[in-house]
């Protein structure tokens, strides 16, 4: 293995942990994913820091949390102050390339594209291919690759002023609109292609050069509503689905439904419309699972897989009418914050077939291949989870933090404002994770205690029997919001885009300082 090794970040967008077979799921649903984690190292509990995209990605790419980091909405842009990930490694010597399915990454601008010498978009009306700019010699060619250029940046323009606007937001949702970007737009833009384009640059190494090392960003959302699964899966998880017209028709209304997704369930969700989402949601992890694996196995048949360092994550979850939620935007239980995360180290450091058990934050992914490249400070190298569990620096304590997004919140109280106030959608949440006990806390008042090792489920809430765990993780929420607080204010990350009476309102209910 070269001193720096190829490093590949593959987020498997809304990929719940507790879905995969190499996870415990009875169904098997990620058998290369199994196969692959046989020769890694699996994180048992690892916890995304956030519930949803954009601050969940955000982590992951600079390695603070989310009150750090400060880009918690979707107007949020990512302090410049703060290097990401690629942003390290192109200034290390690397090539960096994202191949990217979610528009909240790809479109939003956001920040989270700093640092990549390629990135391709594919949620949207065109892709392109690496490097394919500048190939076409003739003068067709080079009017039509401006020409799809140029049409490309006013679409993502346009894309990005929908997550900016309520009243553009809201209008996205119309029956009309939905379908639209759900087709036309490509919303869960296009995996095969993606995987296929990475893979030809890790192999084919083009515009690379000699002896340089890539790092490739892939983010896929195949496990995303709307559910579109292969026929053959759906025959495999969903057992009489394909001869049930109700069914079909629910599924139909469902995948159209997108204020559904976003709005607490009022009522309970009948039993057999859970079986069909529960269903889809399977069969779209094993349609993606074999796109996974043939890309594994493509890098393994040219020689590139010893020597890449490469990490399977997750951002975050989904909740599929569990607790009376649909999506990612509000809550912190384990439907969302538990992911997977899955590390094949060609060095050894993180052994082959070896199972993490204690509690690690994913934000630590940041730290880990920094240190894989060999360009971990001191104070980073403490946070690899090469060090081992052994040597952790956060004591076994991890977190997470949920701010509802706030365009979101705006069209459900206006749809749903019951809602809102019966689940309180539009009051932040911060979890603990210490021992065997997780602790949410809802607002100042609203607490849950969960033995997140044997209740993983979270169906007893336990703080009125452990009044003394209660009490010594809000103590270290209360630190945590304290220095994580002080942290932005020092290092100038609290950004104008910031909406002053939400921070007002943080601060009053305790999260903010």
């Amino acid at each position: 293995m070269t001193s720096q090794p190829d490093i590949v970040l593959l987020v498997l967008d809304t990929q719940r942990a507790d879905r995969l077979s190499s996870y415990g799921y009875a169904a098997e649903t990620s058998p290369q994913l199994d196969a692959f984690a046989a020769e890694s190292t699996l994180f048992r509990h690892a916890i995304s820091p956030a519930q949803w995209t954009i601050p969940s990605h955000a982590s992951l790419f600079t390695g603070l949390y989310p009150s750090v980091h400060n880009t918690r909405q979707s107007f949020s842009v990512l302090p410049k102050e703060t290097l990401t990930l690629a942003e390290r490694l192109g200034r290390g010597g690397y090539f960096t390339a994202a191949y990217c399915n979610n528009p909240l990454v790809g479109v939003v601008d956001n920040g989270l594209r700093r640092g990549f010498a390629s990135f391709l978009n594919y949620a949207g009306l065109f892709t392109s291919r690496p490097n394919q700019a500048g190939k076409r010699r003739t003068l067709f060619g080079r009017y039509r690759n401006w020409f799809k250029r140029h049409l490309a940046a006013r679409i993502h323009q346009l894309q990005d002023s929908f997550a900016r606007s309520d009243a553009l937001l809201e209008f996205a949702f119309t029956p009309l609109m939905v379908l639209l970007w759900q087709t036309a737009l490509s919303f869960k833009g296009n995996g095969p292609k993606s995987l296929n384009d990475a893979a030809k640059l890790l192999i084919e190494r083009k515009g690379v050069k000699p002896g340089q090392p890539i790092f490739s960003f892939i983010n896929l959302m195949g496990t995303h509503m709307p559910f579109h699964p292969q026929r053959r899966h759906i025959e495999r998880f969903a057992p009489g689905f394909l001869g049930d017209r109700e069914a079909q028709r629910y599924l139909q209304r469902f995948n159209s439904d997108v204020l559904g997704w976003l709005t607490p369930i009022g009522a309970k969700m009948a039993q057999r419309h859970l079986d069909v989402i529960s269903g889809m949601y399977d069969a779209e992890i094993a349609t993606q699972d074999e796109l996974v694996g043939a890309f594994i196995e493509r890098l393994r048949a040219a020689g590139r897989l010893d020597n890449t360092f490469f990490v399977i994550v997750a951002d975050h979850g989904e909740h599929l009418g569990e607790k009376h939620f649909i999506g990612h935007n509000v809550t912190l239980y384990n439907e969302l914050t538990h992911v997977p995360l899955i590390i094949r180290d060609p060095a050894g450091r993180l052994p082959q077939g070896h199972r993490w058990e204690p509690v690690v934050s994913t934000r630590r992914v940041f730290h880990t291949i920094l240190d894989a490249a060999g360009m971990a400070d001191e104070q980073e190298q403490l946070y690899s989870l090469a060090q081992g569990p052994a040597r952790d620096p956060d004591e076994g304590t991890v977190f997470a933090e949920a701010v509802t997004p706030q365009n979101v919140l705006k069209i459900i109280t206006k749809h749903a404002p019951e809602l809102v106030r019966e689940y309180r959608c539009d009051e932040p949440r911060r979890a603990v994770w210490h021992g065997r006990h997780k602790l949410i806390l809802t607002g100042n008042d609203m607490v849950e205690l969960y033995n997140y090792v044997d209740d993983p489920a979270e169906t007893h809430n336990l703080a009125t029997r452990h009044p003394e765990i209660v009490a010594a993780h809000k103590e270290r929420l209360q630190r945590f919001s304290r220095q994580n607080e002080s942290r932005s204010l020092q290092a100038g990350q609290v950004t104008q885009s910031d909406d002053a009476q939400l921070r007002n309102r943080l601060r009053a209910l305790g999260y903010l300082e």
